[in-house]
């Protein structure tokens, strides 16, 4: 496998990882691959990227297993609103297509929030910026590599 340019992130900032790679013909849902690797789906999370009624995107890190909520989302980076951005939106805007999203490396910097309780974990998984890849860090060292803040912006069901 070719290395992502999240991965050469890490490398550069010596951040040690671990990857779980599976070839896929398409994107699957987050549950679907933590469950390929078996990885826990609490410490498992999904990138996804939103834009506000201003016009300006956000990126939100949340479990696999749960929904973001868009009230809250809103509300934790100063929005009247926020909404899924199109899916064919998301190459042109963060340099990654859908199903192989990754946090780290992308085209712009972007206001990123995760969801409260994350550091819990000693190790976090997400997209390693291919479809069919995750990555596993240790979860705090997250900062040296990503700027971003913690909020609850997960449905409460």
């Amino acid at each position: 496998m070719q290395k992502t340019n999240a991965l050469r992130i890490l490398d550069k900032c010596g951040i040690e990882y671990k990857t779980y790679y599976k070839e896929l013909n398409e994107a699957v849902d987050g549950v679907t691959l933590a469950g390929i690797f078996n990885l826990d789906v609490s410490s498992t999370y999904k990138t996804l990227v939103t834009v506000g009624k201003s016009k300006n995107h956000y990126v939100f890190m949340i479990p696999v297993a749960e929904s973001l909520d868009l009230k809250k989302a809103a509300s934790i980076v100063d929005e009247k609103s926020v909404e899924m951005i199109p899916s064919k939106e998301l190459l042109p805007t963060v340099g990654y297509v859908h199903g192989g999203c990754s946090p780290i490396g992308m085209k712009k910097k972007l206001v990123t929030v995760i969801q409260t309780g994350f550091d819990r974990f000693d190790k976090i998984v997400f997209s390693g910026a291919k479809i069919g890849l995750l990555v596993e860090i240790n979860s705090n060292d997250l900062g040296r590599i990503l700027d971003y803040k913690i909020g609850d912006v997960i449905r409460n069901e």
